[in-house]
């Protein structure tokens, strides 16, 4: 479509949630799609819940991300300014042009009188509708006072790109308030006012907006504006697929998400397949192909469950392939905040080396911290783990340390690269007659005392034959003096 505009809109009142950021995504993915333009506009009129610093950080979990705006704090754009609080005159222009045609007027019902009205709708068990107590003679508007919209109720039908046709009466429609009294709209005014004044066509919103669409169709029809194509988003749903996703759910802002090492290529992709597919088999998008392949009649109409396990399980896939296609190289400065402590007075090769036999292993980047420790810092010894192991219980004390020490000695003379030791283990196996799940099971645990280590070859050339002869030589002490 020429000239697409769509925008994200968020409040800054803290974290960016997973929720608000596929709200994110999907516009954004249109308009790249389009050719057309993302507009950040923020949404800062609520003062009461407004948190400093909130807007910095949906800049930068936007940038995390990979989702450039073309209009927007710090970019700029024909529509400037991009935060609500600084439009207030614009939003009063609009103001003017509804009390001019009478469909606006100003409200000077106290908080009291509007109580006792919905005391008095449910003593009589009708619904509380500001229009049905509407005051004959309001006062002339002023910054003070609210100002409400005058409805016209009636029948209201439109369509949405996701949920089709829709309909509704005139029992959901009232005289919502435009203008509060500090002077600053409400988000049922402002956000119609910036969307028609930035030009945009797609509005893409959570399905709880739905209910208050009538209300918006009212308002677009009495200041003469077309309706722009509107796009809701079925709730992310907590596990349970019960109910829309919250806190209490195991759901993170996206920054938790980035400090647990989540990478902001995995991030996206679940996400934008939250509730989306291409009707392909295929999970692993890029941004690009994600760009190629959405379309709007493929969001589903029911909520999505969010899986943790699922976003993990992404992540990894995510490792394996960055690495696997940029090289350990390239992918390494994305590890610096994720090593064990004891890794820092190592080098960067050395980690690196660490990391190219480790990464097939890993969900996390946090992961790093515990699946390497035993290559920065000697492991406390641990018996247990050899004498409780499925396939070491069965052996002698004395066995084990006959075991380890002939190991010992094998490798003492072989040359430290990871083909002659691989082929010096293999040799251990045929002069022990011991099977590779007895052998290698335990020089590994001798090693790291770890539930995992990659592959027993590529550990010892990693660690180096200094310090995987004396652990080799401790564990053997250790069993000597039980």
């Amino acid at each position: 479509m020429e000239n697409m505009k769509t925008r994200f809109a968020p409040s800054p009142t803290g974290y960016i949630h997973i929720g608000n950021v596929r709200s994110a995504i999907y516009p954004y993915l249109l308009a790249r799609q389009a050719g057309g333009n993302f507009i950040l506009r923020i949404e800062d009129t609520d003062r009461s819940r407004y948190v400093e610093g909130a807007t910095e950080l949906v800049e930068d979990t936007l940038k995390w991300l990979g989702l450039d705006w073309d209009e927007g704090p710090n970019v700029g754009g024909p529509s400037t300014p991009y935060f609500q609080s600084e439009r207030k005159t614009i939003y009063h222009e609009w103001a003017q042009k509804l009390i001019a045609i009478g469909r606006a007027y100003a409200d000077d019902t106290s908080g009291e009188q509007i109580q006792a009205y919905r005391d008095e709708c449910t003593a009589k068990k009708v619904p509380y509708l500001y229009r049905n107590f509407r005051p004959e003679n309001p006062p002339e508007w002023h910054e003070g006072l609210p100002l409400r919209f005058k409805s016209d109720p009636k029948l209201r039908t439109w369509h949405d790109e996701v949920m089709g046709d829709m309909t509704a009466g005139p029992e959901v429609q009232d005289d919502i308030i435009l203008i509060k009294a500090d002077g600053l709209p409400t988000y049922n005014f402002a956000h119609i006012v910036d969307d028609a004044t930035m030009g945009v066509t797609h509005i893409c919103r959570g399905v709880e907006y739905l209910s208050s669409t009538p209300n918006y169709l009212a308002l677009y029809e009495a200041l003469g504006l077309e309706v722009p194509k509107l796009i809701s988003l079925p709730h992310i749903l907590a596990p349970t697929g019960n109910k829309k996703l919250g806190k209490r759910d195991g759901a993170k802002s996206v920054t938790e998400y980035r400090d647990d090492g989540i990478l902001p290529e995995a991030l996206l992709n679940y996400l934008a397949c939250l509730g989306w597919n291409d009707g392909t088999e295929e999970e692993i998008y890029t941004k690009d192909q994600l760009i190629q392949a959405f379309s709007v009649d493929r969001i589903q109409t029911s909520g999505a469950r969010f899986d943790e396990t699922k976003i993990l399980w992404m992540n990894g896939q995510w490792i394996r392939k960055l690495i696997d296609e940029e090289g350990v190289n390239a992918f390494y400065p994305r590890t610096t905040d994720y090593w064990p402590e004891a890794a820092a007075s190592y080098s960067d090769d050395y980690k690196k080396h660490v990391l190219s036999i480790i990464y097939d292993r890993l969900k996390t980047l946090s992961d790093l911290r515990d699946m390497t420790a035993y290559f920065f810092a000697d492991p406390e010894i641990d018996l247990a783990m050899i004498t409780g192991n499925k396939f070491l219980k069965k052996f002698s004390e004395e066995e084990l340390s006959e075991l380890l020490q002939t190991v010992a000695t094998k490798l003492e003379t072989t040359p430290w690269d990871a083909d002659s030791l691989q082929a010096a283990l293999n040799q251990l196996l045929e002069d022990t007659g011991r099977k590779p799940a007895e052998l290698f099971s335990l020089v590994r645990i001798a090693l790291s005392y770890a539930p995992f280590s990659p592959a027993l070859h590529l550990t010892l050339e990693v660690l180096g034959k200094n310090t995987s002869l004396a652990r080799l030589h401790d564990t053997v002490t250790a069993i000597e003096n039980t």
